[in-house]
């Protein structure tokens, strides 16, 4: 029997390899015969990431098409007690009752301000909702007496029975939202990223231990069930919390948080920031931008422009209303119009979700390539410490021609079968041909 040339390779370099020299390739290197790993797949200038926060029904009946229409896959933060059979926000701790009358004789301070704003929201009317949310706003401002006379004043009222139902909007719970577990499926087997936006849109960073736990963990819970795992690999803290607390314990629950990802090689800006992203010396930045109502679609145009002009931007866009539901609302035919600019640039941007950009990127940072030049032959695979089963995106390679080379076949440990690869020159005139392995994959590339 004939044995396949690819497998013979692969079985003669596993027996033989201590004997043979493997190349960790410096990612900049561009000496022929050696390989990087590219900063953004196919060679493009930068990423952008569409993300839409809460859930909004509008996002999915009137933003997702337009998305689809294009082609274009984007990530979608879904506040999971809205949605029918998941796990419905509570107080966790001590009874209600207790800490109610506790408030009459003790003042809310450092001591009693988590407890007291976990409870609050959970007393029965929206008044109820809104004082739990502007006590939230306080205290992350650095306003933490400003927060403490709130609760005093949401609990005197509570306690004389004035509190009431408004008729206030709430941005993020629309009595219209009714986007079932079933439709989520549907988007996600599409190609969106369904991720967690928490049970109940809280200001975590005024939750205590159990309750702030509960917010993240039911709803990673909830989406594990009903979409898989996989989908349970990202999430997003309302309000954009940059708390440290709260990144302590959601980073505990999710690998990885739009809010943030503190690590060397990334800077972040959020969506407040006036930095620019051109002065920052990291590998990556993390661009975020989400428009207000005062935001105009030049000014979102620019975004792209802007990531356009440099080599390691990720634009990560947060929207939020869609027409006539939710904060911030963009009308349909302005949506329509921002995403075909994006889609225009493609050639140019990489357009993905966020879990998929995050993979990518701490794939590539914590990988090295290394290589195998045996004769006609160029043994190809990528090393990672990470969760393979997990962190599965295919790192986009670049391979320099050796010398004598007119161009190289590519045959990976998956398939078996050799493609041609078209040879490509870079700016100073060196060959390479470009291709994709995942971090599970080798690859051989042959001579032509």
């Amino acid at each position: 029997m004939q044995t396949c040339p690819f497998f013979s390779i692969f079985t003669w370099r596993t027996i033989l390899i201590p004997a043979l020299l493997i190349l960790s390739v410096p990612l900049r290197s561009q000496a022929p015969g050696t390989t990087v790993i590219e900063r953004w797949p196919d060679g493009k200038r930068g990423a952008v990431s569409i993300t839409f926060d809460d859930g909004i029904i509008t996002q999915f009946t009137v933003a997702r098409p337009i998305l689809d229409s294009l082609e274009l896959d984007a990530t979608f933060y879904v506040i999971t007690g809205k949605i029918e059979g998941s796990g419905q926000g509570k107080f966790i701790g001590r009874p209600p009752a207790e800490i109610i009358a506790e408030t009459a004789r003790i003042p809310t301070d450092s001591t009693n301000l988590f407890e007291r704003a976990s409870l609050i929201a959970f007393t029965g009317t929206t008044e109820a909702v809104d004082y739990h949310s502007r006590v939230g706003s306080a205290y992350e401002s650095g306003r933490a007496d400003e927060a403490y006379r709130l609760l005093d004043e949401a609990y005197r009222k509570l306690r004389e029975g004035s509190l009431r139902n408004t008729d206030d909007v709430v941005f993020h719970d629309n009595p219209v939202d009714t986007t079932s577990w079933d439709d989520l499926r549907a988007y996600q087997a599409a190609g969106h990223e369904i991720a967690s936006h928490t049970v109940t849109h809280p200001r975590l960073a005024v939750l205590d231990e159990a309750n702030m736990l509960y917010e993240l963990g039911q709803s990673k819970a909830d989406i594990a069930r009903e979409l898989g795992e996989a989908a349970t690999f990202t999430a997003e803290g309302p309000y954009g919390t940059e708390d440290e607390r709260v990144m302590h314990y959601a980073h505990t629950v999710y690998p990885a948080l739009r809010n943030r990802m503190p690590t060397p090689y990334l800077a972040e800006l959020n969506r407040g920031s006036r930095e620019n992203p051109g002065d920052q010396e990291e590998e990556y930045v993390q661009w975020q931008r989400g428009p207000v109502d005062a935001t105009t679609l030049q000014e979102m145009k620019a975004w792209v422009d802007t990531t356009l002009a440099h080599d390691n931007v990720w634009l990560v866009e947060v929207f939020h209303g869609v027409d006539d539901y939710g904060w911030a609302a963009r009308p349909a035919a302005e949506l329509r119009e921002y995403f075909t600019y994006i889609k225009e640039r493609e050639d140019r941007l990489w357009i993905a979700p966020f879990a998929t950009v995050t993979k990518y990127v701490r794939e590539r940072q914590g990988g090295t390539v290394s290589s195998i030049h045996e004769g006609e032959s160029l043994l190809v695979a990528v090393h990672t410490e990470l969760d393979t089963a997990t962190y599965n995106v295919p790192l986009s390679l670049k391979t320099y021609l050796p010398d004598g080379w007119a161009g190289a076949e590519l045959t990976r440990s998956t398939t078996g079968n050799p493609v041609a690869l078209p040879v490509h020159r870079d700016a100073h005139g060196r060959r390479y041909v470009r291709y994709a392995l995942r971090p599970v994959e080798r690859g051989v590339l042959h001579r032509r």
